[in-house]
């Protein structure tokens, strides 16, 4: 058995997230389906660091697949070039010891956020177009609250009776390029909907219809008012998974600018 590692791109705008879904088009049944083409045999299984949402994009997702080959990394990247989409793409590949693996050893995963301050056409499917004028400063304030080891049980979709909501968030930051605003989010993992729910809360923090005390209260008891302010998918990009002793607080990678 060969475990190789994946560093994929991928435009999530037409795909139901990462995880396999019946009758429904993924990044993972379609990574499977390929490789499985490729290496010419059913038994392929790929495993991914993070499990994106419908419509959620990645810069750097990474992913271990496991088949019973003999085929070189290069051209299994070679072939995965050829023969996927033109909306997921496979950056690199490396062959890795079979006890690696893409999600359990991952240290900390990092997002980031475009919200857009102008009407656009081209990157329409990569923004939160946000009217409203936002105040970048109130922003960064409400920002600073959400670093450290909180329970985000408020800003999660749904979870698991046994899924703890207990998260470390070790980074946020917000950029402004040009008519953009990035946030930058690394944390230990993210929950259902996490970070589509904090950004919808830093622009009403940014409008100024919600305190810092209101996020402090939605950090230390339950509320629904992040669930109703859930930013909308077309702007998350996973932009990165950390494995070893890599640095996480490194200034993101901003795919484009308006």
């Amino acid at each position: 058995m060969a475990r190789f590692k994946l560093t994929i791109e991928y435009d999530g705008s037409q795909y139901k997230g990462w995880q396999m879904l019946k009758n429904e088009p993924t990044i993972q049944g379609k990574l499977i389906e390929v490789c499985s083409k490729i290496l010419n045999t059913p038994h392929v299984e790929v495993y991914g660091a993070g499990r994106t949402d419908a419509g959620v994009h990645a810069l750097g997702q990474v992913a271990h697949v496991d088949a019973q080959t003999t085929v070189s990394s290069e051209f299994f990247l070679q072939q995965l070039q050829a023969y996927l989409p033109s909306n997921i793409s496979v950056q690199s590949i490396e062959h890795v010891h079979d006890r690696f693996h893409a999600r359990h050893h991952a240290r900390f995963r990092s997002y980031i956020y475009c919200i857009s301050k102008q009407r656009t056409a081209l990157f329409k499917r990569y923004v939160w177009w946000v009217q409203q004028y936002l105040d970048s400063e109130q922003m960064m304030q409400a920002a600073e609250l959400f670093k450290g080891f909180h329970d985000f049980s408020s800003f999660a979709k749904t979870t698991k009776k046994d899924e703890s909501t207990m998260v470390e968030i070790t980074h946020i930051q917000i950029h402004q390029v040009k008519n953009c605003l990035w946030i930058h989010i690394v944390g230990s993992h993210f929950l259902w909907s996490m970070v589509r729910r904090i950004v919808g809360v830093l622009v009403e923090a940014g409008k100024g219809t919600v305190t810092q005390q209101h996020i402090i209260q939605m950090l230390t008891q339950y509320s629904d008012f992040p669930a109703q302010h859930t930013a909308p998918a077309s702007g998350l990009f996973l932009e990165c998974v950390y494995y070893d002793h890599e640095e996480i607080d490194k200034l993101p990678l901003f795919p484009f600018t308006i």
